[in-house]
């Protein structure tokens, strides 16, 4: 009897062990990443240009699975996804940020790690290669969470970084990008000015409000989802083209362009900042999950398409939630995105269909 008691032992053990490791290993993790939002019109993008995105978004992506995939930390995953899209001329993030009014590149990004609800943010950023490395070093070495301009780059010496010379960041489509909003802005400056006898009086700069969209805004960012549950979410980008006076969007901005919290959700958002600032769209996300009870579907979709949209603001979102459950709404015409779970292929979209 006590020899069949042993094997009963022995065989529940085995079994509750094997069980463990089965749970384990079907433990939901997940990531999503986005490369902008805005005007993107399928005639104006060739085969070869949308080729080229959809094999940088999944290169991206993939990035940020492998971390996942072998149990690394979602802030870790979400830093290499980004990485990959600041190192594109592609985004409007790192390499491929865009001009400032000035001729300049001013960068901004933040990270949100949902375990611990640290996070770190840095703005006009003009020498650092990754800025989402430098919001991750604010967020683990600095007891702040915004730096910014010359402070933020003191901040990254005194951390072993690197400071890249300004012109790392130059390419010709962003400058040529910059010619064609100042032109606009011009001619915007010049229909004013004869409509109204006070404005050059004023000393008013141009309004940015009669740019196009495209000129507006442009993103990349990651959200993610680790074995372990933890959620993370990190933006970057370089900004408005043809923005002025120090102007800093949503993107470093905590609960506007970044947010995570364990059991909740995280949310990158890509669009018009202003309007992501003021509608506290990530953190609004968040908190409809949290306190509504609501789908991260249903939250994401009822900030972007319905609250945001009504205000006149534009752009879209990646979210997460604790589950590994994705949303990427947007109410442009088109968001570069990515997602992939754990055993699936990365799916890797432009459009809404596709």
């Amino acid at each position: 009897m006590k020899r069949i008691s042993s094997l009963l032992a022995i065989t529940l053990a085995a079994f509750t062990s094997f069980s463990s490791s089965v749970w384990a290993d079907e433990k939901p993790f997940s990531i999503a990443i986005h490369g902008g939002a805005g005007t993107i019109t399928k005639a104006k993008l060739t085969p070869e240009q949308q080729q080229a995105y959809r094999d940088k978004l999944t290169e991206a992506v993939n990035a940020g699975y492998k971390v996942l995939e072998t149990g690394g930390d979602s802030v870790v995953a979400i830093q290499a996804a980004i990485r990959v899209l600041e190192n594109s001329p592609l985004f409007n993030a790192g390499v491929g940020a865009v001009y400032t009014y000035d001729g300049m590149h001013e960068m901004d990004a933040s990270i949100m790690d949902g375990k611990t609800m640290n996070a770190g943010a840095v703005s006009g950023v003009k020498h650092i290669k990754n800025p989402i490395e430098l919001a991750n070093a604010v967020m683990n070495s600095s007891p702040h969470v915004m730096l910014s301009g010359a402070g933020a780059e003191e901040f990254a010496l005194t951390q072993g970084f690197t400071l890249v010379p300004a012109n790392h960041f130059d390419t010709e489509s962003r400058y040529k990008q910059l010619q064609d909003a100042k032109a606009k802005l011009k001619q915007a400056e010049s229909e004013i000015g004869s409509k109204s006898p006070d404005y050059q009086a004023s000393n008013t700069p141009p309004r940015l409000d009669y740019l196009d969209l495209d000129y507006k805004f442009g993103t990349v960012g990651a959200v993610a989802l680790d074995k372990s549950g933890n959620l993370a979410a990190g933006t970057s980008t370089g900004g408005m083209t043809a923005k002025r006076f120090g102007r800093i969007g949503d993107s470093p901005v905590i609960g506007a362009g970044t947010y995570a919290e364990n059991g909740v959700c995280a949310v990158s958002a890509t669009g018009h900042g202003e309007y992501f600032i003021r509608y506290h769209v990530a953190g609004d996300i968040c908190a409809r999950v949290k306190y509504q009870n609501k789908s991260i579907i249903q939250a994401a979709d009822e900030v972007i398409n319905q609250r945001l949209i009504t205000a006149g603001g534009t752009g879209g979102v990646i979210a997460i939630d604790q589950r590994g459950n994705i949303a990427t709404p947007f109410n442009t015409e088109g968001m570069y995105r990515a997602t992939r779970k754990n055993g699936e292929p990365a799916d890797v979209m432009i459009w809404r269909d596709m």
